[in-house]
């Protein structure tokens, strides 16, 4: 009996036209034979077209060699597209003398050139193609990978010039730079409305150095971790 009913079913699901499927479901792959399909049986579950999210993260900084360097990170954007969004977003840095510092100081009876970053803000194109779940521990999460870049603008203060001048006291002045913005985020959905997020942002600028007067590439690096809230 149990044979007969698999026999029956399979029978069913091979005379059957019509196959019920997600959005975007059907695919041509170019490899297989002209008159293959291949369906997609699950509908995309988190749509983001005409939505807004708000972002709040913290940030590890990677740029100084003398500094320990965290923070903060905002982020807001507004999905104009399922897959394009404008984001703005502003990052905070607390900076701390490390043993790296100490050491210079001790060793080489010198101060060390520091260019310590203070804020930076801007606005992104964010560019989000891929999206996918993966199932761990018997629960299946949802995650998007996004593509960004953008404008920013930097405020630093640097003790450059009492560098260049020797045996005086450290001072610092501050500078503000015009840079660009590169960066990727994977976004893992917990709700319909919340999500977690880790970013990859690279902030590019050129600044002089205490070598030479010529202004150089320079880049920031944050890793940032946030949650953040959609709707």
């Amino acid at each position: 009996m149990l044979k007969l009913t698999l026999l029956a079913l399979t029978t069913v699901l091979m005379m059957t036209n019509k196959v019920q499927a997600g959005e975007k479901s059907l695919y041509d792959f170019l490899w297989l034979d002209p008159d293959k399909k291949v369906y997609v049986l699950q509908n995309k579950l988190y749509k983001k077209e005409h939505s807004f999210y708000f972002d709040l993260g913290y940030l590890s900084n990677f740029t100084s060699k003398f500094q320990d360097t965290s923070g903060y990170a905002i982020r807001a954007g507004f999905y104009v597209h399922e897959e394009f969004a404008i984001e703005g977003f502003f990052n905070g840095y607390n900076n701390v003398n490390n043993d790296d510092f100490r050491n210079v100081r001790v060793v080489n009876q010198q101060e060390p050139f520091i260019r310590k970053i203070n804020n930076s803000y801007g606005a992104n194109l964010v560019w989000s193609p891929f999206y996918g779940k993966i199932n761990t521990f018997n629960q299946i999460f949802y995650f998007d990978w996004s593509l960004a870049a953008g404008y920013a603008k930097v405020n630093t203060s640097s003790n450059l010039k009492s560098v260049k001048l020797g045996d005086v006291k450290t001072f610092y002045t501050k500078e503000t730079y015009d840079g660009g913005v590169l960066k990727t985020n994977l976004k893992f959905h917990l709700t319909e409305n919340w999500h977690l997020s880790a970013e990859y942002m690279n902030t590019y600028y050129f600044a002089a150095g205490p070598r030479s007067p010529t202004k150089k590439l320079r880049t920031n690096t944050d890793v940032i971790l946030a949650v953040g809230y959609s709707f």
